[in-house]
């Protein structure tokens, strides 16, 4: 690798916040609340051994932020990690009915993830969104009442609606009227697809959901005419390769499609998904597009530039991210230059 990509500027649109939680932190909320957590963490790390597990592991690192201080706490805390290596856009993905589930509500659950970025903007000014997610494993009408508890919040730090979970719970049509109210709000819409399921599974949030963004979408490298039609409708893709290989979606990096879906006009971006429970980091995903995928810099800045560009921010925001971006390339440029 002829360049280093700690000091480029940095971008992330798919984040789970719980599964952004550092060991340390989760230790420290352990003790708080009086918790054994020796089965999920040891050494430092995060441990489970399949998706199931994964599923155990998450929920009980979740488990242990209950109030709205905790969640500003966490918030603030990976905005801060975020920040600290050059990263100036971040959204979140978020659960208002995790908060309902917990006890906590989901007024307090969200206020608190604000507090985290007022917070972490003040101190390192980077700029933050939530997107409030619908679970699908927990059936349609908690998918529907994220979306209208989205609605209703009014937030100006709430832009965007998505669904997780289990990809293979029901059919992508059953949760089209959360998508509906969403979007006569004003929320940018995405929807995690080609994951868990094959190339199917994106084909059918393009007919039904329509977004701007599809989370993960790696595996529709299965169809070549829907390549093409993601390249053609500019349909960005949220990808999370360290997560992809954590969950065996894919054996290796090499065996990735990041770079076969780049080269095919795909517009693509970088993000961690839960980077503690992959044993990565928003910087070593970018560490990883340049070693071990073969990605140049400018490679790299443009697909940073795109989520950037696809971010649920209003036009002044994006517009100010998108200049301190340009800046930053055009300054690059001029020292690669005089370095040759």
């Amino acid at each position: 690798m002829a360049f280093e990509t700690a000091g480029m500027l940095k971008a992330e649109i798919h984040c789970h916040i719980e599964g952004a939680a550092p060991p340390e932190l989760s230790l420290r909320q352990a003790q708080k609340y009086g918790v054994d957590i020796g089965t999920i963490l040891r050494d430092g790390q995060y441990v489970w051994s399949d998706f199931a597990e994964f599923i155990i592991c998450y929920d009980a690192v979740a488990s242990l932020f209950r109030t709205q201080a905790d969640y500003a706490l966490l918030t603030e805390t990976y905005l801060s990690e975020l920040a600290s290596i050059n990263t100036i856009y971040s959204e979140i993905i978020v659960s208002p009915d995790h908060g309902d589930r917990i006890g906590l509500g989901a007024d307090a659950y969200i206020a608190g993830i604000c507090d985290g970025i007022f917070a972490a903007k003040e101190k390192t000014g980077i700029e933050a969104r939530i997107i409030v997610t619908g679970e699908r494993h927990f059936g349609v009408d908690r998918v529907v009442g994220a979306a209208e508890y989205a609605k209703r919040a009014k937030n100006p730090l709430v832009t965007g609606f998505n669904m997780a979970g289990e990809e293979r719970m029901g059919r992508v049509a059953d949760y089209a009227r959360a998508f509906d109210i969403a979007r006569d709000a004003g929320l940018g819409l995405t929807i995690h697809a080609g994951e868990v399921c094959g190339a199917f599974s994106v084909a059918d949030a393009l007919d039904i959901i329509q977004p701007s963004r599809i989370g993960h979408g790696v595996r529709a490298i299965e169809d070549e005419g829907l390549v093409e039609r993601l390249a053609e409708t500019g349909t960005v893709l949220e990808v999370c390769p360290g997560s992809n290989i954590a969950l065996d979606v894919y054996p290796d990096f090499q065996a990735h499609p990041l770079r076969r879906l780049k080269d095919a006009g795909v517009r693509v971006t970088i993000s961690s998904d839960d980077p503690p429970f992959f044993g990565t980091s928003l910087s070593r995903e970018y560490r990883i597009a340049a070693e071990e995928m073969g990605f140049d810099r400018q490679e790299i800045d443009t697909m940073t530039r795109t989520s950037l560009e696809a971010a649920f921010v209003d036009e002044t925001t994006r517009s100010a991210l998108l200049e301190r971006f340009d800046a930053y390339v055009q300054t690059s440029a001029k020292a690669d230059v005089k370095d040759a």
